[in-house]
Protein backbone atom coordinates (compact mmCIF):
# COMPACT_ATOMS: atom_id res chain seq x y z
CA UNK A 1 0.00 0.00 0.00
CA UNK A 2 1.25 3.35 -1.42
CA UNK A 3 2.04 5.86 1.78
CA UNK A 4 0.18 9.51 1.17
CA UNK A 5 1.22 12.74 2.02
CA UNK A 6 -1.05 15.60 2.55
CA UNK A 7 1.20 18.22 0.73
CA UNK A 8 2.18 21.16 -1.15
CA UNK A 9 4.88 22.15 -3.15
CA UNK A 10 5.40 25.58 -1.68
CA UNK A 11 5.47 24.09 1.77
CA UNK A 12 8.54 23.35 3.67
CA UNK A 13 7.83 21.33 6.43
CA UNK A 14 5.97 19.16 3.48
CA UNK A 15 9.21 19.02 1.90
CA UNK A 16 11.19 17.63 4.65
CA UNK A 17 8.44 14.98 4.69
CA UNK A 18 8.53 14.33 0.44
CA UNK A 19 12.14 14.39 0.46
CA UNK A 20 12.75 11.68 3.64
CA UNK A 21 10.67 9.82 1.96
CA UNK A 22 11.96 9.76 -1.35
CA UNK A 23 15.66 9.38 0.35
CA UNK A 24 14.25 6.49 1.95
CA UNK A 25 13.11 4.76 -1.32
CA UNK A 26 9.78 4.32 -0.01
CA UNK A 27 6.45 3.54 -1.68
CA UNK A 28 4.49 6.89 -1.83
CA UNK A 29 2.51 9.92 -2.99
CA UNK A 30 1.66 13.69 -2.58
CA UNK A 31 -2.09 14.16 -2.14
CA UNK A 32 -2.75 18.00 -3.06
CA UNK A 33 -3.98 20.24 -0.52
CA UNK A 34 -4.72 23.52 -1.73
CA UNK A 35 -3.53 25.58 1.13
CA UNK A 36 -3.89 29.40 -1.01
CA UNK A 37 -7.12 28.39 -1.28
CA UNK A 38 -8.09 27.65 2.57
CA UNK A 39 -7.47 23.35 1.44
CA UNK A 40 -6.51 22.69 4.91
CA UNK A 41 -9.21 24.60 6.81
CA UNK A 42 -12.03 22.84 5.45
CA UNK A 43 -14.17 20.89 7.63
CA UNK A 44 -13.13 17.67 5.77
CA UNK A 45 -9.21 18.55 6.02
CA UNK A 46 -9.88 19.45 9.47
CA UNK A 47 -11.51 16.26 9.80
CA UNK A 48 -8.07 14.83 8.69
CA UNK A 49 -6.02 16.99 10.67
CA UNK A 50 -7.46 18.99 13.38
CA UNK A 51 -4.72 21.48 13.32
CA UNK A 52 -5.16 22.23 9.61
CA UNK A 53 -1.51 22.02 8.72
CA UNK A 54 0.88 20.40 5.94
CA UNK A 55 1.80 17.60 5.64
CA UNK A 56 -0.35 14.73 6.64
CA UNK A 57 0.93 11.18 6.13
CA UNK A 58 -1.46 8.32 5.91
CA UNK A 59 -0.73 4.50 5.68
CA UNK A 60 -2.90 2.05 6.77
CA UNK A 61 -4.11 2.90 9.99
CA UNK A 62 -1.47 5.23 10.32
CA UNK A 63 -1.88 8.97 10.36
CA UNK A 64 0.26 11.55 11.60
CA UNK A 65 1.01 15.45 11.22
CA UNK A 66 4.30 17.54 11.58
CA UNK A 67 7.22 17.13 9.88
CA UNK A 68 9.72 15.74 12.59
CA UNK A 69 6.72 13.20 13.57
CA UNK A 70 6.80 11.75 10.06
CA UNK A 71 10.48 12.04 9.44
CA UNK A 72 10.76 9.51 12.89
CA UNK A 73 7.83 7.51 11.67
CA UNK A 74 10.61 7.18 8.27
CA UNK A 75 13.54 6.34 9.98
CA UNK A 76 11.96 3.71 12.39
CA UNK A 77 9.88 2.20 9.83
CA UNK A 78 13.16 1.89 7.60
CA UNK A 79 16.18 2.35 9.98
CA UNK A 80 17.44 5.65 8.05
CA UNK A 81 18.26 8.80 9.02
CA UNK A 82 18.57 8.39 12.84
CA UNK A 83 21.66 8.25 13.33
CA UNK A 84 24.02 6.73 15.47
CA UNK A 85 22.34 5.22 18.69
CA UNK A 86 24.39 7.96 20.28
CA UNK A 87 23.12 10.83 18.42
CA UNK A 88 19.82 9.99 19.17
CA UNK A 89 19.49 13.20 21.40
CA UNK A 90 21.67 15.85 19.33
CA UNK A 91 19.40 14.93 16.04
CA UNK A 92 16.24 15.92 18.24
CA UNK A 93 17.73 18.62 19.38
CA UNK A 94 18.17 20.11 16.29
CA UNK A 95 15.00 19.11 14.90
CA UNK A 96 13.17 21.27 17.51
CA UNK A 97 15.59 24.18 17.43
CA UNK A 98 15.07 24.30 13.51
CA UNK A 99 10.94 23.92 14.15
CA UNK A 100 11.74 26.91 16.73
CA UNK A 101 14.51 29.10 15.37
CA UNK A 102 15.20 28.81 11.58
CA UNK A 103 12.17 27.51 9.73
CA UNK A 104 9.75 29.39 11.82
CA UNK A 105 11.28 32.38 10.48
CA UNK A 106 12.40 31.44 7.30
CA UNK A 107 8.95 30.31 6.32
CA UNK A 108 7.29 33.17 7.57
CA UNK A 109 9.72 35.58 5.54
CA UNK A 110 8.88 33.61 2.30
CA UNK A 111 5.24 33.42 2.73
CA UNK A 112 4.88 37.35 3.47
CA UNK A 113 7.41 37.98 0.91
CA UNK A 114 6.64 36.32 -2.06
CA UNK A 115 2.44 35.39 -1.43
CA UNK A 116 1.13 37.23 1.04
CA UNK A 117 -0.42 40.02 -1.16
CA UNK A 118 1.91 42.99 -1.47
CA UNK A 119 -1.36 45.47 0.06
CA UNK A 120 -0.40 42.88 3.55
CA UNK A 121 3.21 43.07 3.48
CA UNK A 122 4.33 44.85 6.95
CA UNK A 123 8.03 45.87 6.26
CA UNK A 124 8.27 46.15 9.71
CA UNK A 125 7.50 42.38 10.46
CA UNK A 126 9.59 41.11 7.58
CA UNK A 127 12.62 43.18 9.01
CA UNK A 128 12.17 41.65 12.51
CA UNK A 129 11.66 37.91 11.09
CA UNK A 130 14.59 38.67 8.52
CA UNK A 131 16.99 39.49 11.28
CA UNK A 132 15.51 35.76 13.38
CA UNK A 133 16.05 34.12 10.54
CA UNK A 134 19.77 35.58 9.54
CA UNK A 135 21.18 34.77 13.33
CA UNK A 136 19.18 31.27 12.92
CA UNK A 137 21.68 30.81 9.62
CA UNK A 138 24.64 32.02 11.43
CA UNK A 139 24.01 29.81 13.98
CA UNK A 140 23.69 26.91 11.47
CA UNK A 141 26.68 28.05 9.30
CA UNK A 142 28.88 28.39 12.38
CA UNK A 143 27.95 24.79 13.26
CA UNK A 144 28.64 22.98 9.75
CA UNK A 145 32.03 24.87 10.10
CA UNK A 146 34.26 21.59 9.44
CA UNK A 147 31.43 19.50 9.41
CA UNK A 148 29.74 17.77 6.38
CA UNK A 149 26.81 16.87 8.55
CA UNK A 150 24.79 18.58 11.28
CA UNK A 151 25.34 15.33 13.51
CA UNK A 152 27.36 12.81 13.31
CA UNK A 153 29.13 11.39 10.23
CA UNK A 154 25.99 10.84 8.01
CA UNK A 155 22.75 12.54 6.69
CA UNK A 156 19.98 12.35 9.69
CA UNK A 157 16.94 13.82 10.39
CA UNK A 158 18.64 17.04 11.29
CA UNK A 159 19.65 17.97 7.99
CA UNK A 160 16.47 16.56 6.09
CA UNK A 161 14.99 19.18 8.73
CA UNK A 162 17.16 22.23 8.58
CA UNK A 163 17.11 21.86 4.75
CA UNK A 164 13.36 22.43 4.41
CA UNK A 165 13.12 26.12 3.51
CA UNK A 166 16.72 26.43 1.91
CA UNK A 167 16.53 24.97 -1.52
CA UNK A 168 13.41 26.87 -2.95
CA UNK A 169 13.99 29.52 -5.75
CA UNK A 170 12.12 32.27 -4.29
CA UNK A 171 13.40 35.70 -3.18
CA UNK A 172 13.43 36.17 0.70
CA UNK A 173 17.11 37.05 1.85
CA UNK A 174 18.30 34.05 1.88
CA UNK A 175 21.76 33.45 -0.05
CA UNK A 176 24.02 30.81 -0.19
CA UNK A 177 26.91 32.40 -1.15
CA UNK A 178 26.89 34.60 2.36
CA UNK A 179 26.96 31.38 4.06
CA UNK A 180 29.48 28.94 2.73
CA UNK A 181 29.19 25.84 5.07
CA UNK A 182 25.59 25.79 4.59
CA UNK A 183 26.36 26.16 0.66
CA UNK A 184 28.25 23.39 0.93
CA UNK A 185 26.42 21.19 2.97
CA UNK A 186 23.48 21.93 0.47
CA UNK A 187 25.42 21.14 -2.13
CA UNK A 188 26.53 17.58 -0.66
CA UNK A 189 23.08 16.94 0.47
CA UNK A 190 21.67 17.51 -2.87
CA UNK A 191 24.45 14.72 -4.36
CA UNK A 192 22.56 11.92 -2.41
CA UNK A 193 20.74 9.39 -4.27
CA UNK A 194 17.47 10.21 -4.96
CA UNK A 195 17.39 13.88 -4.36
CA UNK A 196 15.13 16.46 -5.61
CA UNK A 197 14.23 19.87 -5.09
CA UNK A 198 10.72 20.56 -3.85
CA UNK A 199 8.44 21.13 -6.84
CA UNK A 200 9.94 18.06 -8.28
CA UNK A 201 8.38 16.13 -5.76
CA UNK A 202 5.38 17.80 -5.09
CA UNK A 203 2.65 19.63 -6.93
CA UNK A 204 2.89 23.18 -6.96
CA UNK A 205 0.06 25.81 -6.50
CA UNK A 206 1.74 28.12 -8.54
CA UNK A 207 3.39 28.09 -12.02
CA UNK A 208 7.27 28.74 -12.31
CA UNK A 209 7.72 31.82 -13.80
Amino acid sequence: MSIKLHCFGESGHSYKAALALELAGLDWEPVYVDFFKGGSRTDEYRALNLMGESPVLIEGDIRLSQSGAIQQYITDKTGKFGGAPSDRYEVLRWILWDNHKLSSQAGVVRFMTNFLPKEKRNADVIAFLSGRMVAALQTLDTHLEGREWIVGDGLTNADLTCCGYLYYPEEYGFDRAAYPNIDAWLTRLSKQPGWKAPYDLMPRAFPSA
